[in-house]
């Protein structure tokens, strides 16, 4: 029952310190009434000010820092992509070479296409040639 005695008190502290705090129904004096927001505006205009200052250098140091990186990354990658062109032009130059023997190979497996007798007697000369007779 004392406990009511506390809360009155905590009441009464949240209610006057909620009054420092409260919107004023009433609109600010009309003789300066832009005074008070001239004065935030140029406090944080002094803040952009300071924070553009400090982190200027910070900025350039950063994008120093990447240019070099990247510098280093288009020394390593040079070399890279030389061998990768070398080895695969060499792929390339073999993989022709074993096509052109596969092709030969095909050409010398097949024999003559005047060699070769219809194999229907019945086809006439208006359907198209089967794989056999294409060289």
């Amino acid at each position: 029952m004392t406990d009511n005695t506390s809360n009155d008190e905590t009441t009464e502290t949240k209610s006057s310190a909620d009054e420092t705090f409260a919107w004023s129904a009433e609109p600010e004096s009309s003789t300066n009434p832009s005074g008070q927001g001239r004065d935030w505006v140029r406090q944080l205009q002094s803040m952009i000010d300071q924070l553009t200052t400090q982190a200027g250098p910070v900025i350039k140091e950063i994008g120093a820092k990447a240019a070099e990186l990247a510098a280093i990354a288009g020394d390593k990658a040079g070399p890279v992509a030389q061998k990768a062109a070398e080895v695969t032009g060499q792929a390339g130059q073999k993989l022709a070479e074993k096509s052109r023997d596969f092709a030969a190979e095909l050409r010398r497996d097949t024999p003559a296409t005047d060699e070769i007798a219809p194999a229907d007697p019945s086809a006439t000369a208006d359907e198209p040639p089967t794989a056999a007779g294409v060289h």
